[in-house]
């Protein structure tokens, strides 16, 4: 395999693979890690084992998020010609970028949700860990109403960011076939037939 300066293999490649981590983390988290707590019966230990798994995962997830940004940049500058040349390659490009930091937005916002819980969880448990809760994230008919709310809001905010990641995905999958021949020719006559 042979690499040039103009194809970005390294930045592309740290780019989908923090994209990828990102948005496969957040997938498997509510799947996987917010419902295993229904296995559990101490309600308590639902909200504990959600919470512990995330603090773990955080740090990677940032990092995907920070190379998603980071290569994101660095990407973007080094195609300033076809950004201002290539139809349709500025919208989408802002596009992504938006959604890059609205998930990144998102995220923060579903972790400090999920603090928020484990908190609220703690304080609400009886001595023997008695919480009435189906899982980190459903409440029961028992459900203190302040961990209800803010469950109710790690859902819809764990629900936007693989949404949203996977939008990064998309725009950034039609940026990479933009570099086709047949794609940048397309787009330069467009560009020019519109003016």
């Amino acid at each position: 395999m042979t690499t040039t300066t103009d194809n970005h293999f390294i930045a592309q490649a740290v780019h989908d693979l923090g994209t990828a981590l990102w948005f496969g983390g957040s997938v498997m988290g509510i799947a996987g890690v917010n419902k295993s707590g229904a296995d559990l019966t101490s309600g308590i230990d639902k909200v504990r084992v959600a919470s512990s798994a995330w603090s773990r995962f955080s740090p990677a997830q940032w990092g995907g998020i920070a190379a998603t940004l980071g290569t994101g940049l660095q990407l973007t500058s080094s195609n300033k010609a076809r950004l201002a040349l290539q139809e349709g390659y500025g919208a989408v490009g802002t596009l992504k970028a938006a959604l890059t930091v609205a998930g990144a937005g998102a995220t923060a916002f579903a972790a400090y949700s999920g603090a928020k819980i484990g908190k609220l969880a703690e304080q609400a448990a009886g001595p023997d860990g008695s919480l009435d809760v189906k899982d980190a994230t459903l409440p029961s008919a028992g459900t203190p109403p302040e961990i209800r709310k803010w469950q109710a809001r790690q859902r819809v905010t764990q629900a936007a960011v693989p949404a949203l990641a996977g939008g990064v995905i998309v725009c950034n999958a039609w940026l990479v076939q933009a570099y086709r021949p047949m794609s940048t020719v397309k787009g330069l006559l467009g560009k020019v037939l519109r003016r």
